[in-house]
């Protein structure tokens, strides 16, 4: 029976915990936005490395190279933090990476609903009721 996870994926998790704690508690530098979220931890084959995704809730596109900046610079300290936190013999090296997923999703979400109001505007001049439940929810209650 294989196991249910690997090695490398409780490493990546226990990362991901531990680096979202420290950047919400340790790293103080006031240039850093305060509502970064880590979405994923990669870590390599091997664990010599780890690609650490963060989104940066609420922050302008022009912003977040320069967060990205300072946390890439701080990710030294940032793995010293976590090797006195986790038990590993290895520590992989870290580099911080933007999630854009989050804000891809808002975008879709967004055009889906601007696509929904255009539809409704249009059933109503063809003199059309708007369709108010999604076909799902139509069907459910039937």
């Amino acid at each position: 029976m294989a196991k249910e996870f690997t090695r490398v994926d409780r490493l990546s998790q226990q990362m991901q915990q531990e680096i979202a704690v420290i950047l919400q508690r340790e790293i103080k530098d006031p240039r850093l936005h305060n509502m970064i979220t880590v979405s994923d931890v990669d870590v390599s084959r091997d664990l010599s490395h780890a690609k650490i995704f963060v989104t940066f809730l609420g922050l302008e596109a022009d912003k977040v190279k320069a967060n990205l900046d300072i946390l890439n610079d701080a990710c030294g300290y940032v793995r010293s933090l976590i090797a006195k936190r986790i038990q590993a013999r290895i520590v992989p090296t870290i580099r911080f990476y933007f999630d854009q997923s989050l804000d891809q999703g808002i975008h879709m979400a967004n055009l889906v609903e601007q696509v929904r109001r255009e539809d409704d505007k249009r059933r109503i001049e063809a003199g059309q009721e708007p369709d108010r439940k999604p076909k799902i929810d139509q069907d459910e209650d039937e």
